[in-house]
């Protein structure tokens, strides 16, 4: 079974302090979930249409592991704290076999 990826791309943060109290309900929420996060901050350079704002990249042992963290109650719970301060792009992607 392949694993899954969750990839997270934030396109602006307005509000840094809530992005912090996102982060410390968020990743334990994640984590409860079989989340790992392998990378997490500003690119080190970007390329071609690149952003130079914050990534973020878990791994979970499938897809579905991923896809239920996400839709889990208590990463809704972290994801409501987080409302109006980012615009991001959210994506869960199966891993290469």
């Amino acid at each position: 079974m392949a694993r899954g990826y969750w990839v997270t791309c934030y396109r602006s943060v307005t509000d840094e302090a809530t992005l912090a109290n996102y982060a410390r309900v968020a990743g334990p929420a994640i984590e409860a979930h079989g989340g790992r996060f392998l990378t997490r901050g500003k690119p080190v350079k970007a390329y071609e249409a690149g952003l130079d704002q914050r990534l973020v990249i878990i791994e979970f042992d499938s897809v579905k592991k991923a896809i239920e963290a996400y839709e889990s109650p208590e990463y809704q719970t972290a994801l409501a704290i987080l409302k109006g301060s980012t615009e991001r792009d959210v994506r869960i992607i199966e891993g290469t076999p």
